[in-house]
């Protein structure tokens, strides 16, 4: 397993246990981040209609398109350091 691996690994667990909730951007930050270590690129169609969530999601992680995996890790857990800062 790669440095980066366990470092996005225990940031994982440690964004659980921020002392306060991050506003929803944040949240939208750190999904996207996440989805593309782990996915990759957002795939298929956006959502439309009254799924302003689902679109939320898709329009955060569609900015990523591109973004390689440990990218994507590296700037997850430089996320969870800043939040955990506060």
């Amino acid at each position: 397993m790669s440095d980066m691996k366990k470092k996005f690994e225990k940031a994982q667990g440690e964004v659980t246990q921020l002392p306060e909730r991050p506003g929803n951007n944040t949240l939208l930050k750190l999904y996207a981040l996440y989805k593309q270590a782990t996915e990759g690129d957002v795939k298929g169609d956006r959502p439309g209609g009254f799924d302003l969530v689902g679109a939320a999601k898709y329009d955060a992680r569609a900015e990523l398109k591109g973004m390689d995996t440990e990218t994507a890790m590296a700037a997850y857990v430089s996320l969870v350091e800043k939040l955990k800062a506060r």
